[in-house]
């Protein structure tokens, strides 16, 4: 039973060409956090700001894991084109081994929609914060996937958790 980890991308700069200084720190904790997790190969999408954070993740984890741009996983409104996002879940689900997939806030709550099953809509409000981990598990024999864990921060002190949000979103 291999786990698919889904992370959204560490906090990006304004102009989204790379990662803030906080960004940067919240991928090295990511990695860090993931360093003995059994992560075999790393995608992400294409997008600089989840390129960088998955090289810097990458970095952190032990024997050259693979690192690999999928197009599948930018950053996209999953409800203007269903069938992509679908096709998406389908490409990454129930991986071989534990994969690591850096991507989007929209596409974590589009992949758990599906691992639970759920109708389209219900992946609105499903929001992930900067490196934020969720991780999935499909079991032989059950529908859907398990999801073990969602936007699990416990990597990231008080200061680097809840960004890529507007305030009124934040938590204590």
């Amino acid at each position: 039973m291999n786990r698919l980890w889904l992370a959204r991308h560490a906090e990006a700069s304004i102009d989204e060409s790379g990662l803030t200084a906080a960004g940067r720190r919240q991928a090295e904790l990511l990695g860090a956090r993931l360093a003995d997790a059994g992560i075999t190969r790393i995608s992400h999408s294409p997008l600089a700001r989840a390129a960088e954070t998955a090289a810097i993740v990458a970095a952190a984890l032990p024997g050259g894991v693979p690192v690999v741009a999928a197009e599948e996983l930018t950053d996209s409104d999953p409800s203007e084109d269903p069938a992509a996002a679908d096709a998406m879940v389908a490409r990454f689900a129930n991986p071989p081994a534990d994969e690591l997939c850096i991507t989007h806030n929209f596409q974590v709550g589009w992949f758990l929609r599906a691992a639970l099953e759920t109708p389209p809509a219900r992946w609105i409000g499903l929001n992930s914060c900067n490196t934020g981990v969720t991780v999935l598990q499909w079991r032989p024999g059950r529908p859907g996937a398990a999801p073990l864990v969602f936007n699990d921060l416990t990597h990231l002190p008080p200061e680097l958790r809840w960004t890529g949000f507007p305030p009124e979103l934040s938590l204590p």
